[in-house]
Order: C-alpha cells, then structure tokens, then sequence
C-alpha cells in the first residue's frame, strides 16, 4: 500500500476501530521499513486520547514500544544483512568501497546521535536503526539510546497532538508537522553535504596547484 493511498480519515478510521493495536502496529511497520505514516499515526492518537476516545498514557506507551521495537528490527537487519545489500546498492550507482567504509566510519561516529534523535526527522525515522547496524554500534548502546529516542519522539507527539488538537484541527496539525520535518532534514542534509562540497572543491583546487 503506498502512501497516497493511507488518507488521514483512513488513518483515522483504522485508530477507530482498532485502538490502541492501531497505533502499536503503524508505528512498528513504519521502522520496518514499510511506508506507513506513523507519524501520522501518533498523532491521531494524541488527538483521540484528547478528545477523551483512547485513553493517553495506554496511546503513549503504544507509541514508545512500536518505535522501540521496530528500531530494534531494524538495528538487526543492518547489522546482519545490511553492509552486503549496501555493497550491492553502492555497485548500482557506481560508489567504491573505500566510499561506502568512509561513510559507514562517519555515521559510527555519530551513531548515537542519529539513533536518538533521527526519529524527529523524516525518512532519517526509518534509516537510522538499520544504519546503525551496519556501523557496528554495540547493541547495548543502541537499545539505550533507541528506547530514549523513542520515549522522547512519542511524548513530544502524542502531547502536541493531545493538547494542540484541542485548538486547531487534526489536518492542519499534521500538516504543520509533516512540513517541519521535511523542513528539518533538508536543513540536516545542507548540514552534511555542504561542508562535504566545500572540502571537496578545496582538494581539487590545491590539486590543481
């Protein structure tokens, strides 16, 4: 199912009949890689924990054990698989593996920071886990840092969407936080890229010399 498919009042729907597994399992899917909005799904159940339907601590917990369990699936399938299928993936656009080794030391190195805080930033929600698997990062940190991340994305969430959807309608709640967090990846990926160009260029030109 795509995601232009998965409609807000679909999603709502869903939450309705099915409650609390409704949240657990669009979260968990979404870390696993599927496209399902959990997101989306989270708030829907702030927005029905506020307007007294579900109840918010259950909703809140259902967040924080989707998010946690799926990033821990996705953790062991980068850390199992996830370095042959991205040799292959490397191949296919034509990156060394010297390219692919140089990445994978600059993400362990900021491994713990993209685990706990790449689920407040689109798609980085679903490739964190996986990525973190690759770069070898201990499981024991990780379980640390993903259960934190997760509690932490979940409560600003399922809070915002508990309170704020008290003042404002569920739409346009979503849609303000669907176009912060896209807002804040692009601003994330200039972070990375640009200083990235800027060093490159600055190597060729003192080749050039």
């Amino acid at each position: 199912m795509s995601l232009e498919l998965i409609s807000l009042e679909n999603i709502q729907e869903f939450a309705h009949h099915y409650g609390y597994w409704a949240i657990f399992l669009g979260i968990l899917l979404e870390n696993l890689g599927i496209p399902l909005p959990g997101e989306t799904v989270t708030l829907v159940g702030g927005f029905l924990a506020g307007s007294n339907e579900l109840n918010y601590w259950l909703v809140l917990g259902d967040a924080v054990a989707g998010a946690a369990i799926g990033g821990t699936f996705g953790y062991w399938i980068g850390r199992l698989g996830g370095w042959n299928v991205l040799l292959q993936i490397g191949k296919l656009f034509r990156i060394s593996e010297e390219k692919l080794l140089n990445i994978k030391a600059q993400f362990s190195e900021n491994a713990v920071k993209a685990v706990f805080f790449g689920r407040f930033f689109a798609l980085l929600r679903i490739f964190a886990a996986p990525l973190a698997g690759i770069a070898d990062m201990s499981f024991g940190k990780f379980f640390v840092y993903n259960l934190a991340g997760a509690s932490a994305w979940a409560s600003v969430m399922v809070t915002l969407a508990f309170f704020a959807g008290k003042v404002v309608s569920l739409e346009q709640l979503v849609s303000w936080v669907s176009h912060f967090a896209i807002a804040a990846l692009l601003i994330l990926v200039a972070l990375i890229v640009v200083p990235i160009w800027l060093e490159s260029r600055q190597v060729k030109r003192a080749a050039g010399e």
